[in-house]
């Protein structure tokens, strides 16, 4: 099987989007936002053995492949449109490549993003996606917009995700149910772009950021874009069935610096409280305050004695 082969009989489909005027078979995609938006464009690259393990089912990688890039749109508040696959293969086996294609466009399919194009080679397992989307011009949820008195929330909750990459990495942690364990795992593998919710928050949230590489971390975009600080409410944080049999610390750990949950972590005002509720529940999601936003620089964890204490907000970082 050639390459072209391989692109025919795996990604060309002959239905794109509404929005596609020209997909997969020229030199470029010719896409038609709505009159009057904007575009909002992300790329993420997942590398072999360093965000997935060598054995992960290729159903769930072409799953996770796009979500995490659909979670990017999310976080701006924005439609997606389409979007583009560079894939290296060390070799074109057809049984893994249809169950990864299965994975990736039936995701695709789920939220109207069709691909519209990309590149094929030879190589170690590398996957890059570029999503495509639009957001109304002054909609988009962007992390430079926190103001002091913001309410801070949550989608969902986090710490799954970690719980199972430690699990996976034999680090013994102890779960409650043997259930527990395959939840957590779909959660680090099929993460559930927060897409509805996105829209339904644009015009009502100020900043909003998807959690790739932890709350404490991720928040720190924010407060650094903004200028500001925040205090996160420890007892308001969500915490899955699963975590409870952990240590504190190890719970501690997953919620706040665990990364791969992909849920939204956005600002609000005060006087936003109703929508926001009423966005989580038109969206069948669930959405918690989890404190606040403060002109007072850094970032501040309150404890169930309601005393502040410090914390890093540095997220991870592949070169650190």
């Amino acid at each position: 099987m050639g390459e072209f082969e391989l692109i025919r009989r795996h990604f060309q489909r002959a239905k794109s989007g509404p929005a596609v005027a020209l997909g997969i078979g020229d030199d470029c995609a010719l896409l038609t936002p709505s009159p009057g938006h904007q575009l909002a464009i992300s790329s993420d690259m997942l590398v072999e053995g360093r965000h997935f393990f060598p054995d992960v089912n290729p159903r769930t990688l072409g799953h996770k492949a796009l979500a995490v890039n659909l979670s990017d749109l999310a976080a701006m508040g924005a439609r997606p449109l389409g979007f583009t696959l560079a894939l290296a293969l060390p070799q074109a086996d057809d049984g893994w490549l249809a169950s990864f294609s299965d994975g990736l466009l039936a995701l695709a399919d789920a939220h109207g993003c069709p691909l519209v194009g990309g590149d094929t080679t030879r190589g170690p397992l590398n996957l890059c996606i570029t999503v495509f989307g639009e957001v109304a011009p002054g909609q988009a949820l962007r992390r430079d917009a926190a103001r002091a008195g913001d309410e801070l929330w949550l989608s969902g909750r986090t710490g799954e995700a970690r719980l199972a990459l430690e699990r996976l990495r034999g680090t013994g942690w102890a779960l409650a149910a043997p259930t527990d364990e395959t939840l957590c795992r779909q959660r680090l593998e099929r993460p559930t772009p927060r897409l509805a919710l996105g829209a339904a928050l644009a015009g009502v949230a100020h900043a909003a950021i998807d959690l790739s590489d932890g709350l404490a971390g991720d928040i720190g975009h924010i407060l650094a874009a903004s200028g500001v600080g925040a205090e996160i409410d420890l007892a308001a944080l969500p915490v899955a069935p699963a975590l409870q049999p952990l240590a504190d610390a190890d719970r501690l750990e997953c919620l706040l610096n665990g990364g791969d949950d992909y849920e939204l972590l956005f600002t609000a005002p005060a006087s936003a409280r109703d929508d926001v509720l009423r966005a989580g529940a038109a969206t069948d999601t669930p959405v918690q305050r989890i404190g606040r936003i403060t002109a007072e620089a850094g970032l501040r964890l309150l404890g169930p004695d309601g005393r502040a204490r410090p914390m890093s907000a540095r997220s991870y970082d592949h070169f650190a």
